[in-house]
């Protein structure tokens, strides 16, 4: 999994509240077992019209934010279903974080196991970071995770929590496997012993 440290990016505004995962992906995209190619159907149903072809008003096919990293967003982000293939959607967009005021708990969980950093802010601190998205590619929002700091293009700096596990593994980009890894060598020597002790198994 890629690290996440810092990020200065272009910040996708998108004023909706009770975004569910089925916004995000649906239904019909799940079929595949796969993280990557979910991304050109992210908000499927809110980017193209009947005919497959974009809904230009849509904000991520806006010219300004089609390379966006960042997607500020309203409250309860990814409620709903648990479907992973949201968070996996997100990334594979480009997207590597999200700022809203809360959070389902299971997307909120998941974004971390897939690289995506969830940030939760008061809601007057995301208007402030809606209104500084509105201005595309004309600002840029700056995340610093070790600093757990979001700052704007004109320096209005604020922080946010997050859980120092958590934290570590985006830090030094650990999925669950990265994390099994990292106890290779006691899973190998726990297996070695275990060949002496029961070698009938």
């Amino acid at each position: 999994m890629e690290k996440f440290e810092k990020l200065s990016g272009i910040a996708a505004p998108l004023p909706l509240i009770n975004i569910d995962t089925d916004m995000i992906i649906p239904k019909q995209f799940l079929k595949t077992i796969k993280r990557s190619g979910l991304g050109v159907n992210l908000f499927d149903e809110m980017r193209y019209d009947d005919d497959g072809k974009e809904i230009p008003d849509f904000v991520l096919n806006k010219p300004q934010y089609r390379d966006a990293q960042i997607l500020v967003a309203g409250d309860n982000f990814g409620c709903g279903s648990s479907r992973e293939h949201a968070p996996w959607a997100i990334k594979d967009f480009g997207i590597r974080c999200v700022i809203a005021p809360s959070y389902a708990d299971i997307f909120y969980n998941n974004c971390f196991k897939n690289g995506i950093l969830p940030i939760a802010l008061p809601q007057e601190q995301v208007d402030v970071l809606m209104k500084e998205a509105e201005k595309g590619a004309n600002a840029r929002i700056e995340i610093d995770l070790e600093a757990q700091t979001v700052s704007t293009s004109e320096g209005v700096v604020f922080s946010f929590e997050v859980d120092a596990f958590q934290k570590h593994c985006l830090l030094e980009g650990l999925d669950d496997i990265g994390l099994t890894l990292e106890k290779a060598a006691a899973i190998e020597s726990f297996e070695a012993q275990a060949a002496q002790a029961r070698p009938w198994v």
